[in-house]
This record gives C-alpha cells, sequence and structure tokens, in this order.
C-alpha cells in the first residue's frame, strides 16, 4: 500500500494538491449548508385523508386526534411535536419521536391520521427521502 501511494505521490504537483483541497472544502461546504433541514413554522394534522387541524409551533399543547380505531394524541412543544400515543397496532408513528425539521412527517396508518411539520425552507419530507 505504501508503494503504491509512494508511486501515486510522485505524480502530482502542487497545483493538483491545491485543486484536491479545493474539492474536498467545496463538497464539506455544501454538506454542512445544503443538508439542513429548515425550522418548522407549524404543524398539520390529519385524520382520515382532511385536514384536522394546523397549529403553530409556539405553544406548548395536547390535541387528541379522533381515528377509526380510537384517538391519538399528539403532543406539541415550541419547534417540535410528536405522536405521544396511537391506538394503533404497531406503534410506528410513536417510535418516530419527536419530529424537529420542516418536512418531517409521522403516520399512524391503521388510524389514518398523519403529523406533518411544514415551514419556509423545507429541504425534503421524510416520504421522498
Amino acid at each position: 500500500m505504501r508503494q503504491w501511494l509512494g508511486a501515486w505521490a510522485a505524480f502530482l504537483k502542487v497545483g493538483d494538491l491545491l485543486v484536491l483541497a479545493i474539492a474536498l472544502m467545496a463538497c464539506g461546504l455544501s454538506a454542512v449548508t445544503l443538508w439542513q433541514g429548515g425550522r418548522p413554522d407549524r404543524a398539520v394534522i390529519k385524520a382520515g385523508g382532511r385536514v384536522f387541524a394546523e397549529v403553530d409551533l409556539t405553544v406548548p399543547r395536547i390535541l387528541e386526534v379522533p381515528g377509526p380505531l380510537g384517538a391519538t394524541r399528539i403532543e406539541i412543544q415550541p419547534g417540535r411535536a410528536r405522536v405521544a400515543a396511537d391506538p394503533g397496532p404497531r406503534q410506528y408513528c410513536v417510535r418516530q419521536g419527536w419530529l424537529s425539521r420542516a418536512g418531517a412527517v409521522a403516520i399512524c396508518a391503521p388510524n389514518q391520521v398523519s403529523l406533518a411539520l411544514s415551514g419556509r425552507n423545507a429541504d425534503y419530507d421524510s416520504l421522498n427521502y
């Protein structure tokens, strides 16, 4: 391995190393600046495919959302939200935990309830990611 690297190092010039360093810095900088989810402004809660509530994420509160299996409890805290309890059998939406980025979604499919955070600059949504 050392001989192989030494053989390649003999062909590299100062300009090559400069281009390599700039490319690595550009990759690191773009990853830091472009892969940030925006801050969420509000939570959109749907039940049965219809909007049940649009809630501002500045005031803590707990919402009970009715569904075919029972009530889903959604907890709102400043800047984040989560599905705290759901009557569904597998609890996937509860296991998602706190959602804190714009575009994040928790879906309780058996109970037909979903929680989505929206903001000004959502980079992606978790369904398409």
